[in-house]
């Protein structure tokens, strides 16, 4: 793909064609396991790409806050699981009752506390709320243990809530070689945590996982629904991981050759204007670089300032000419789209949409 001529840089672009591809291709294998397949939407926050996600069969959105189940819901979405630990007070208790009297609406419990805390605070609208356990599968952020999810599951019904499910985030995927490995360790903690929880009385109709990394190896006999989010787009941590190729990459961001040094005793460069402010910063310990340039493999991100990207260029490729137009895979895309208002949707090099981020910034 070209970068349009009427793109002004840096500019996110999402390349139309292979965006469906990717929602497709996910739809088609879960669905072919048996599975659900309920898209994390805080990858790309816009209500566009819900709705092409819902319409290949998805069974509902995940999001990460109270604020983008409100935008989903608002544009249509009937079923929405807040998979996050959330922590009720007043003013998030009303806007629960509100969101679960137009859509189906679960939520996620990871203590005792959380759940005692949430009851008090919906009150006599606790019933009309789901209630996923998390579970930790070996990420070691938030969850419990399985064997502590029956004590929890208790204090939730205590406190009015229903108990349907569990779920999890095998956020350890996310590293060299850990992909497998973690699927397994996802599906025997969910399947641990639901049997637990069954053999105590509760009906568990609803068990949850399934990283990017993890979502095609997650085995039907271990989960009933599949959450991944940055499948749609791929990027460049994705790229490393060897979870997706170049052709699958359907988020880039349009940059422009600013500044160009070659020869002397400073490294092989070029500088572009795309800098954190529209890539993000994010570089775990075993990536390579800041992000990727999709034309040229071999390149990296070496460096990020706020309006600046420096890209080490490899020896035996002619360095670009300044004014030169690349397209820059960001690390984490995430994090990339929740720093711009809209993206220009782009197919056979022309510009044919301009999408709003209509969920970005709300992180409550």
């Amino acid at each position: 793909m070209t970068i349009p001529a009427d793109i002004e840089t840096p500019e996110i672009l999402i390349d139309r064609d292979v965006l469906a591809r990717n929602i497709t291709r996910m739809a088609e294998t879960v669905g072919g396991k048996g599975l659900q397949l309920r898209p994390h939407a805080k990858t790309h926050k816009m209500t566009e790409i819900a709705r092409l996600q819902l319409a290949a069969g998805a069974a509902g959105l995940t999001v990460a806050t109270l604020g983008e189940a409100e935008v989903f819901a608002a544009d249509g979405v009937q079923d929405i699981f807040i998979a996050y630990p959330l922590w009720v007070r007043p003013a998030q208790a009303e806007r629960l009752r509100r969101l679960a009297g137009s859509v189906a609406v679960s939520v996620g419990v990871d203590s005792a506390e959380g759940a005692a805390a949430m009851g008090e605070a919906l009150g006599d609208a606790a019933g009309l709320v789901e209630v996923l356990l998390e579970i930790d599968s070996g990420h070691h952020r938030s969850g419990v243990l399985p064997e502590d999810a029956v004590s929890v599951a208790r204090t939730a019904t205590n406190a009015g809530l229903r108990v349907t499910g569990v779920f999890t985030f095998p956020g350890h995927s996310y590293a060299p070689g850990m992909a497998a490995a973690a699927a397994r360790q996802e599906g025997a903690a969910l399947t641990t945590a639901a049997g637990l929880l069954e053999a105590a009385g509760f009906r568990i109709s609803r068990l949850s996982g399934g990283s990017t990394p993890t979502a095609m190896l997650t085995a039907p006999a271990q989960a009933t629904e599949v959450r991944p989010g940055v499948y749609v787009f791929g990027d460049a941590q994705q790229l490393e991981l060897e979870r997706c190729a170049p052709e699958d990459i359907a988020l880039t961001v349009a940059a422009t050759v600013v500044s160009r040094h070659d020869g002397g005793a400073a490294p092989r460069r070029i500088v572009l204007d795309s800098g954190s402010k529209i890539l993000g910063g994010d570089r775990p310990a075993w990536a390579t670089g800041f992000g990727r340039l999709l034309d040229y493999p071999d390149a990296r991100v070496s460096a990020l300032s706020e309006h600046h990207a420096t890209v080490q260029w490899p020896a035996d490729v002619e360095l670009p000419a300044l004014g030169e137009r690349l397209r820059v895979v960001p690390n984490h895309v995430c994090v990339a789209v929740n720093l711009v208002d809209e993206v220009a949707v782009v197919s056979g090099g022309s510009v044919v949409d301009r999408w709003r981020v209509a969920a970005r910034g709300l992180n409550r």
